[in-house]
């Protein structure tokens, strides 16, 4: 348990923060896991799914919650994805 003032200040921001960056996850990956879901049926809705997917990864690179290989190997993937259905 923190001691300190600034230190019990650090760890009620710490919470707020990851209350915050799990949110931005969850976004993330319920998008990915919508957009593998219409690809795979070959709906016409995929390509105007892309656009937003590509958006919560960028929010999630952005926040910290996911490292730049690992948003543009995600990235790649679901182009992939599409372009090959």
């Amino acid at each position: 348990m923190a001691n300190t003032s600034s230190a019990k200040k650090a760890a009620r921001a710490s919470l707020r923060r990851r209350v915050y960056n799990e949110r931005r996850k969850r976004a993330m990956k319920t998008g990915v896991k919508e957009f593998r879901k219409i690809a795979t049926s070959k709906s016409a809705d995929a390509t105007a799914k892309l656009p937003e997917v590509f958006q919560a990864i960028d929010k999630a690179l952005k926040r910290g919650v996911i490292k730049k290989n690992t948003a543009a190997r995600m990235k790649s993937k679901l182009s992939k994805m599409l372009a090959t259905k």
